[in-house]
């Protein structure tokens, strides 16, 4: 299915990733970007091939980051043809081919810096993780171009690991700590179709968990610190998959490794995974999930923690984890044709990766926290990773290549086509084309979304086609309002599992008109997210708001909202861009009565005033200052 972006809000982004962000992040690649932290990736490639002098630069792991690039780069194309693109695209390929070894190895750290430790660092080498980035954009180039030099670069490393990592004789039976190479296999099985790369990612799976690991007798086991956050299941290597029952250890590790098993699920209709992805994903969205999508509570190994533990200023929730969300849910549905996922899937991409990337594409957070106090996070040792404005690049840069693969890549996850049956899990003003019974079908969408839950369908088509169309009742909306040819449509009698199903023959003309009215929802947390007792969080259609301290002043913890607050909404186009503003009534206490004192006997003396929410993945856009998500709810009297 081929769809194009054509609304006022996903398609300038399209054309950002095409026109300004890959452009600036070859130059970050490539230390041009002043004051920002060196990357070396490039060079690190041209050291490897042999055409300059120098040492290795940056995080054994930078290699993905030109890999991420070249993903994204080849999206961009299919959408933005640019020639110019196009030919810098093939030199870095070109640059790959030579720094490859005759062998097939392909790694700048293991080639410059650690020759002799191929393969005798899985717990950190991420040798197969940057294996399996470069085999994704090379599936991507492939795709975008019909080229098939990289691709070819690709099958030549993955043949090395597939002979030299397995379970036979005279092989090394070893797996990443890092999960990667697992999807990039079933992407490379499904460019070439060649059945050994699947098999070898289902080898991945299996062996994951094996007791005794091998990872135990690993010097560089437990990292730098090799404490209990450090241990098995920050690499889910603490049980075979199929027995996890939890989400355990490195956020982003986790959701690359469930994304892997989907997919083996899905091609292989192995029950046991599908049964474990169940039980994982209740896990995940049920009791470990910020109301913004972010996952991942700890700085310390980046890691999941216990159910409910979700601190709001130390929250870690890093961008890339719900990019891997994103990841995760959109194979979820494969397997069980839910709303679910794609509901979480929304979330975590209109809030939780938003919020990674500054609106001019040039700025991003590796972490999102849903609450900031600038003074404290720059103190705070256990705040030193929260920063409290977007920065141009990281020493360690795996979101901002991460951010622009998804957003480039994004018309993919809007809706799916096969068996005469087309799923809307996203909306947005788009057009999409496919094929049923060997007949063409253009679709072509009008929406405001996500300011506003009117969405309009047209169909395009020669002649009279029979197939179903399934749009997702989001889990934010109360009520639906449809209709076919002007027809009122019975939207909850024609649901299922969350997707309201239009069946019939579809002509020319034919207009499907959806309206999921978008209220102001006051959200709680359950009981037992401690940090959330008696505050609620704003939400409008998929995006969660929060308080800034542009619009409301210093100290936002003191803001309470009232029992009645009448929630005002409007359009601002003077706003960063366009966004639509929540205001509602609210109290602060009354501080002057304080004078110097620290404690005293408690008045309840409150001042009223209008408290106005934006939405969270915008926050930061203007001046540095205070925000916060979560706001405590005056009771009624």
């Amino acid at each position: 299915m081929n769809v194009v972006f054509e609304d006022r809000f996903w398609a300038p982004r399209a054309r950002l990733m095409a026109e300004e962000v890959i452009p600036h992040q070859w130059k970050a690649l490539n230390d041009q970007i002043p004051g920002a932290e060196p990357s070396h990736a490039v060079e690190n490639f041209r050291i490897a091939a042999g055409e300059v002098q120098g040492a290795f630069h940056g995080m054994v792991f930078q290699d993905s980051d030109v890999a991420k690039w070249l993903e994204a780069a080849c999206y961009s194309l299919q959408y933005a043809p640019n020639p110019e693109l196009e030919r810098l695209i093939d030199e870095v390929v070109e640059l790959l081919g030579r720094a490859q070894r005759d062998d097939g190895y392909l790694n700048t750290y293991f080639t410059i810096a650690a020759p002799d430790r191929r393969w005798k660092d899985m717990s950190f080498g991420h040798e197969l993780y940057c294996a399996g980035h470069l085999i994704e954009a090379a599936v991507a180039h492939y795709e975008a171009t019909g080229k098939t030099n990289f691709l070819s670069i690709a099958r030549k490393y993955a043949d090395l690991i597939r002979r030299e990592i397995g379970p036979n004789p005279g092989q090394r039976r070893i797996y990443d700590g890092h999960e990667e190479i697992e999807l990039a296999l079933v992407k490379l099985y499904r460019a070439a179709g060649d059945e050994s790369y699947l098999q070898l990612a289902k080898y991945f799976i299996d062996e994951r968990g094996r007791q005794p690991s091998f990872l135990l007798d690993e010097p560089t086991f437990g990292g730098a610190y090799k404490d209990r956050w450090f241990h098995l299941d920050y690499h889910q290597a603490h049980a075979p998959v199929r027995e996890q029952r939890t989400a355990e250890g490195h956020a982003v590790r986790a959701m690359y490794l469930y994304s892997a098993m989907a997919d083996l699920a899905w091609l292989t209709d192995d029950g046991s995974l599908k049964d474990a992805l169940f039980r994982l994903w209740d896990n995940v969205t049920q009791k470990r999930m910020y109301i913004t999508g972010g996952i991942g509570s700890q700085e310390h190994g980046e890691r999941f923690t216990i159910d409910y533990d979700l601190p709001n200023d130390t929250a870690y929730a890093e961008t890339c984890a719900a990019i891997g969300l994103v990841f995760w849910a959109s194979r979820m549905f494969r397997l069980d044709r839910d709303a679910k996922y794609a509901d979480v899937m929304e979330r975590a991409l209109y809030n939780g990766v938003l919020s990674g990337i500054s609106l001019d594409g040039k700025r991003y957070f590796y972490v999102n926290p849903l609450e900031v106090h600038p003074p404290t996070a720059r103190f705070r040792h256990d705040m030193q990773h929260v920063k409290t404005e977007r920065v141009p690049w990281f020493g360690c840069a795996c979101c901002p290549p991460n951010i622009a693969r998804l957003v480039a890549s994004l018309n993919r996850y809007v809706c799916t086509a096969e068996n005469g049956n087309v799923y809307y899990h996203l909306y947005a003003g788009s057009r999409s084309e496919f094929e049923v019974n060997g007949r063409s079908v253009r679709l072509a969408m009008e929406t405001d979304y996500p300011w506003d839950g009117r969405i309009a369908v047209s169909v395009e088509c020669a002649e009279p086609v029979s197939f179903n169309l399934f749009f997702r009742w989001p889990g934010w909306a109360d009520e639906a309002d449809v209709s076919v040819n002007g027809e009122p449509v019975d939207a909850r009698g024609a649901l299922q599992k969350g997707y309201i199903r239009l069946a019939g023959e579809w002509r020319n003309g034919d207009r499907i008109e959806l309206h999921f009215p978008m209220r102001v929802r006051r959200m709680a947390a359950h009981p037992l997210v401690r940090e959330n007792a008696g505050k609620v969080a704003l939400q409008r259609g998929p995006l969660v708001y929060c308080l800034e301290e542009a619009d409301n002043g210093a100290n936002l913890a003191d803001i309470r909202l009232s029992a009645d607050p009448q929630f005002r909404t409007e359009f601002r186009q003077d706003l960063m861009g366009g966004i639509v503003v929540i205001r509602a009534d609210g109290y602060r206490s009354d501080s002057e009565a304080w004078g110097n004192a620290l404690y005293g006997e408690y008045s309840g003396r409150l001042r009223k005033t209008t408290v106005t929410f934006v939405p969270y993945a915008y926050w930061g856009n203007r001046q540095p200052g205070e925000m916060t998500v979560w706001i405590r709810q005056q009771e009624r009297g």
